[in-house]
């Protein structure tokens, strides 16, 4: 059952990212108030790339995505590659970037988890119904990596 379940969670994400990459971003664009992007990284043990769509907020130059997974136990499969890789692409509507990978550090973390919270207060539940660490990552654009999607 719990095959049939994930293959049906990866068809459901790819009708998504289309629907993404189709409207530019005006459809499937936020989810819950948040803005999403598309995160594209090798997976660590395949390197077959996965697009992923997230949740995340600015910061300064930098994109900031959290590794919550709604409050699993366990971090999501595409933020331990995000780590692994150190680096990856991102679309952001009509652009498209290859961005570095910093995980925040312990003060770092304390700051953008504030910010979240300003922007997204349901979070603020994840980490006691996670009975862990909710780990983020600032996604920062190489310089001159803006290209426009057709």
């Amino acid at each position: 059952m719990a095959d049939i379940q994930r293959a049906m969670m990866r068809a459901f994400g790819v009708v998504n990212n289309r629907r993404y990459r189709w409207s530019k971003g005006r459809l499937m664009g936020r989810m819950r108030g948040v803005p999403v992007l598309l995160l594209t990284v090798p997976g660590r043990n395949s390197g077959v790339e996965h697009t992923t769509a997230v949740s995340y907020f600015e910061d300064g130059e930098g994109f900031v995505v959290t590794g919550s997974a709604g409050g699993a136990p366990s971090e999501p499969q595409w933020f331990k590659n995000l780590c692994h890789a150190g680096q990856a692409v991102i679309e952001v509507g009509l652009k498209q970037l290859n961005v570095t990978v910093t995980i925040a550090g312990p003060q770092e973390h304390k700051i953008l988890w504030n910010k979240l919270i300003a922007v997204a207060p349901f979070f603020a539940k994840y980490p006691t119904k996670a009975k862990r660490e909710i780990p983020m990552a600032i996604l920062t654009p190489t310089p001159s990596s803006a290209s426009r999607l057709p």
